[in-house]
């Protein structure tokens, strides 16, 4: 804290204008400016509950019962222990005592009641679709009754939808939580929230429940952080080069030796967590053919784009789940990789004729398709890309580019699109109920894809499996059939890439969690 004394504002101008320097840069190295990933600008809300796009400050202003290192193991934040029974028909846990909300409110077992039943009927349910009840053993005790096992409950849990917001701001504030305000326990207070714009965060000084990933167990090192949303990459870079900002949660791989060559900028890069892939509109001609579908995934060179856009970067992707996850491991006959042989074939099959000009024409109509994307330099870089690739096959491709904070509301429509491209970023097998279930048509599941095969595989992957191995095998088998559908066309795996000025801040050597999240930004000091 700032202290003035008697004595200090005795000394003579000279001293006073030197202490008033002083403060002032004291007060601004406590200070930063980061920069969201492009893919998250335009986050509507800090409402965790119901929201469907979040960024990362949401880690920030809330806790999680447990948070997720990147090796997938669990650690409590504002859980301490937990325990499943044998059956996984029930789970308990112990609460961290001491904490409290940003409104004074205190977080106990009550908070975990009133929370879970917040869930019903948003398009986040599917998290706690599986609890019956909570049940409170004492203040800092519950139980969750189950309606069937959920071996996925710990993951679940350590996602930002399942962050936990002070019950009486929320009841207070309705639809305007996470808008005007957004109250939780996390070591930042939301200032001011402006859409598209910026996140204005200060520092919860009573914070003192950090997770043992962070060594910083105190309130955090930089006082106000700013996150700013900026849709170009390159703007972001510029700012970055010149001092604008000093952090970048994401960077395109095409701008490494740009980066590189800065002297006062440090790169990082994380394992990967998402996916760049093409939903395909299977209600709407000419994809609710599935010949079409399977000529427009198989168009796709994977390793062009990776080669050519991402110098290498990253690798390829042939399925709709990451790597690292084991329902990843299907057959190696289902896996989508570039193949314009079997894609001009069953276009030939299905009566689609070449055409003068390059595109392909049936019965009079030409096979050309509206290709949406949204508004940033990657997005429309890779979209660019898949035009050329889908023409050479003979499917023409028209690309409309909407702003992310609008594209979502488009998608809702169900008719309007026909292909697009999208990325995601969720380290979980379940990212395939949430954009495949017929539940949730036109968004999230923008291949407004509605097969009761799927739906029986759906269900019994996701509250059918009792143990971790059975869900893995019963995702396995689900994420199997999505492929032979043909619903979607897999394109690129990156990498996670954050860059920082050196000047500017330190970050911790080693980050901890699946993506740049408080467990890691409390860790960060300003130089």
């Amino acid at each position: 804290m700032r202290h003035f004394t008697k004595t200090h504002l005795l000394a003579g101008s000279m001293l006073a204008s030197a202490s008033l320097l002083a403060l002032a840069s004291t007060a601004g190295a406590q200070e930063a400016t980061f920069v969201v990933s492009a893919q998250n600008v335009g986050t509507p809300s800090y409402n965790p509950i119901s929201g469907t796009q979040l960024n990362d400050a949401i880690t920030l202003i809330f806790d999680r019962m447990v948070i997720q290192d990147a090796d997938q193991s669990f650690h409590g934040q504002l859980a301490t222990e937990w325990e499943s029974a044998p059956d996984g028909m029930s789970w308990t846990f112990k609460l961290r005592p001491g904490v409290t909300f940003h409104d004074g409110e205190p977080f106990n077992a009550d908070t975990i009641v009133w929370w879970i039943p917040q869930f019903a009927d948003t398009e986040n349910a599917f998290m706690t679709d599986a609890i019956e009840s909570v049940e409170v053993i004492d203040d800092l005790t519950v139980k969750f009754v189950m309606k069937n096992p959920d071996p996925n409950l710990l993951s679940n849990m350590s996602s930002g939808f399942m962050s936990i917001p002070s019950p009486k701001a929320f009841d207070e504030l309705g639809d305007d939580f996470g808008v005007t305000a957004a109250v939780g326990s996390g070591p930042y207070k939301l200032e001011s929230f402006t859409v598209g714009q910026e996140t204005v965060l200060v520092a919860n000084e009573d914070y003192a429940w950090a997770s043992d990933l962070s060594e910083n167990q105190g309130a955090p090192h930089i006082k106000t952080l700013t996150f700013r949303e900026i849709s170009e990459d390159s703007t972001a870079f510029l700012e970055l080069s010149t001092g604008g900002v000093d952090m970048l949660y994401s960077v395109p791989t095409d701008f490494l030796p740009r980066l590189e060559a800065e002297d006062s900028v440090q790169v990082g890069t994380m394992p990967g967590t998402g996916l760049f892939y093409i939903p395909i509109n299977t209600t709407v001609e000419p994809f609710n053919d599935i010949k079409v579908r399977e000529a427009a995934a198989f168009a796709i060179n994977q390793q062009e784009i990776l080669d050519n856009l991402y110098g290498g970067v990253g690798s390829v992707a042939n399925t709709f789940l990451i790597d690292s996850l084991l329902s990843a491991n299907v057959d190696s006959a289902l896996k989508i990789s570039y193949d314009p042989d079997r894609s001009n074939a069953v276009l030939d099959e299905a009566g689609w004729a070449m055409g003068s000009d390059g595109v392909r024409e049936k019965d009079g109509t030409r096979l050309q398709v509206a290709l949406w994307t949204q508004n940033g330099t990657e997005f429309k870089r890779v979209t660019e890309v898949v035009q050329a690739q889908l023409k050479a096959i003979g499917i023409g491709a028209d690309i409309t580019v909407f702003d992310s904070a609008t594209i979502n509301d488009q998608y809702r429509k169900g008719t309007d699109h026909q292909l697009a491209v999208r990325s995601y970023s969720w380290a979980n097998a379940d990212i395939i109920d949430w954009f495949f279930s017929g539940q949730r048509l036109g968004y999230p599941n923008v291949s407004m894809w509605n097969d009761a095969t799927a739906e029986e595989m759906n269900a019994a992957a996701m509250k059918g499996s009792r143990t971790w191995e059975e869900r893995v095998a019963n995702f396995t088998t689900y994420h199997e059939y999505v492929l032979s559908q043909f619903v979607f066309a897999p394109i690129y795996q990156p990498v996670q890439i954050y860059a920082y000025s050196k000047d500017a801040i330190s970050v911790p050597e080693t980050v901890r969690g699946t993506r740049l999240q408080s467990q890691t930004v409390v860790d960060i000091t300003v130089n």
